[in-house]
C-alpha cells in the first residue's frame, strides 16, 4: 500500500509517497512559487536530491507534474498511478466539525471551506490541493487529516476564551491548536517506549518555524498552546505568541495601521526575527548568541523562558508529569535550545544530563538517572503520521468512486 501524502501552502506544496509494508519513504518533494513566474520542485529520492525547474500556475499543473515525476523510469519510484492506494491531505483547521480524519466528499470539502475565515491562509490552498488531486487521480479515496483534530479532546475549560461567549456560539471563536499530527506521532511514539497509554502524562515541545506546546493525558490532548490561529502561545521564528491584546490597537493608532498590516507584523516580522533583528533562521540567531549579540541573547532567552511557563502550567493541568519529549526541527536538533528550557525545571526535579543531550536529529532520552521526570528527543514524522491515518481509513474500503 502506497499512500501520497500531500500539504498545500499558499504558494506551496510538499509532498511524500510511503510504502505502508514497512513505513519506507520512496520520495519527497516541495514544490515553491506556484503561481509565479519560476516554480521549482525539489526532489528527494533515496537520499539523492534534486532541483527541477518546471512551471506550475496552479495546484493542478503541480501535482499533475509531481505525478510525472513519481512515473519517470529514471527514479525507479513507480511504475503506473495504480500502484498509488490513496491520498492523504494536510489540513490545517477543521473548526469544532471534524475531531477525526475523514474520507473526503464533497461535504466535506464544503466543511473545510466553512472553516476559511479561521485560517485564510491555509484552507484555501488545502482545498485548492484536494480538488486538484481529485482531477488527476479521479478513481483514487483521498482522506482529509486535520492539523486541529487531536486537539478536540480539550475540555471546554482549557479551550474557551473569556470575551464574551456569542462570539463562541456566532463565530466559534475558542483555542483550537495545531501540529496535531505531530503531537499525536509523538504520543504514540512514547506509549510504545513505555507499553502504556493509560496513566501517561506527557509534554510535547514541538519547536520549529512554529511552534506549540501540548499537555497529554492517556493519549489524549487535553491542552495546547496554539489557539484559535497558530499565532497563539510561545513566540516562534516570526511569529510572537501570547501578548497583550492591547498592543494591537495601540500600535495600529501610533503607526497609522489597517488589520492587514497588524497582521503581517505580528505573523512574518515578530518572534525571535523581530526581537534579535539577525534573521527567522534558529540557526543564525544562535550564531549571534554565540558571538555575545546582546538581542540574540534576548531573543533566545525569552523563548527559552517562555516555553519553560507554559511547561510549568501544563505540570499543573496534567496533575504532574512522566515524560518531557522535545520534538520539530529545533527540538530535535537545538541542543541549546533544550538545555537553556530545562534549566529552568530544575526546581521540579527534572534533570538534562549534558553529555546525553548532546544529539541532533536522533531519538534519544536525554535526562539524568535521578531526574524526577524522563526526557526525550523524539524526531517527529507528521507525513507518515497523515500516511497511517489514511491508510487505516482506506484499508478496508471496497468502493472505487467515493466522490
Amino acid at each position: 500500500m502506497n499512500i501520497l501524502v500531500i500539504n498545500c501552502g499558499s504558494s506551496s506544496l510538499k509532498f511524500q509517497l510511503i510504502n505502508m509494508e514497512n513505513n519506507e519513504r520512496l520520495a519527497k518533494g516541495n514544490f515553491e512559487r506556484i503561481g509565479g513566474m519560476k516554480t521549482t520542485l525539489k526532489l528527494n529520492v533515496g537520499g539523492k536530491k534534486e532541483e527541477l525547474v518546471h512551471i506550475a500556475r496552479d495546484y493542478d499543473e503541480a501535482i499533475s507534474f509531481v505525478l510525472e515525476v513519481l512515473l519517470k523510469p529514471e527514479y525507479n519510484i513507480i511504475n503506473s498511478l495504480d500502484e498509488i492506494t490513496a491520498v492523504g491531505h494536510r489540513i490545517v483547521h477543521g473548526g469544532e466539525m471534524f475531531s477525526k480524519s475523514v474520507l473526503i466528499t464533497e461535504d466535506v470539502i464544503k466543511e473545510i471551506e466553512k472553516c476559511i475565515d479561521l485560517a485564510p491562509l491555509h484552507n484555501p490552498a488545502g482545498v485548492a490541493g484536494i480538488k486538484a488531486a481529485k482531477n488527476a487521480l479521479p478513481n483514487v479515496p483521498m482522506v482529509a487529516v486535520f492539523d486541529t483534530a487531536f486537539h478536540q479532546t480539550m475540555p471546554a475549560k482549557a479551550y474557551i476564551y473569556q470575551i464574551p461567549y456569542r462570539y463562541y456560539t456566532s463565530y466559534k471563536i475558542r483555542k483550537y491548536g495545531f501540529h496535531g499530527a505531530s503531537h499525536k506521532y509523538v504520543a504514540e511514539r512514547v506509549s510504545q517506549i513505555y507499553g502504556r497509554t493509560e496513566d501517561l502524562k506527557i509534554i510535547n515541545c514541538h519547536l520549529g518555524q512554529g511552534a506549540s506546546i501540548c499537555a497529554i493525558k492517556d493519549g489524549k490532548s487535553i491542552d495546547t498552546s496554539m489557539g484559535l490561529t497558530p499565532l497563539a502561545g510561545i513566540p516562534m521564528a516570526t511569529r510572537c505568541g501570547d501578548i497583550d491584546p492591547a498592543i494591537i490597537p495601540y500600535v495600529m493608532k501610533k503607526d497609522n495601521l489597517q488589520p492587514e498590516d497588524i497582521e503581517d507584523i505580528l505573523n512574518k516580522q515578530s518572534g525571535a526575527w523581530g526581537v534579535s533583528g539577525v534573521s527567522s533562521d534558529y540557526r543564525d540567531i544562535e550564531d549571534g548568541y554565540n558571538m555575545k549579540d546582546p538581542r540574540s541573547i534576548l531573543a533566545l532567552e525569552s523563548q527559552a523562558y517562555k516555553i519553560a511557563q507554559y511547561i510549568g502550567q501544563y505540570i499543573i493541568s496534567l496533575g504532574g508529569l512522566d515524560v518531557l519529549t522535545f520534538a520539530g526541527g529545533v527540538g530535535e536538533n537545538g541542543i541549546e535550545t533544550r538545555e537553556r528550557v530545562c534549566k529552568y525545571l530544575e526546581p521540579f526535579g527534572i534533570k538534562m544530563d549534558p553529555e546525553l543531550n548532546n544529539v541532533k536529529g536522533k531519538e534519544r532520552k536525554i535526562s539524568t538517572e535521578d531526574s524526577n521526570v524522563d526526557i526525550y528527543v523524539i524526531p517527529t514524522n507528521e507525513e507518515l503520521m497523515i500516511a497511517k491515518e489514511t491508510a487505516e481509513l482506506v484499508k478496508n474500503l471496497s468502493l472505487i468512486h467515493i466522490w
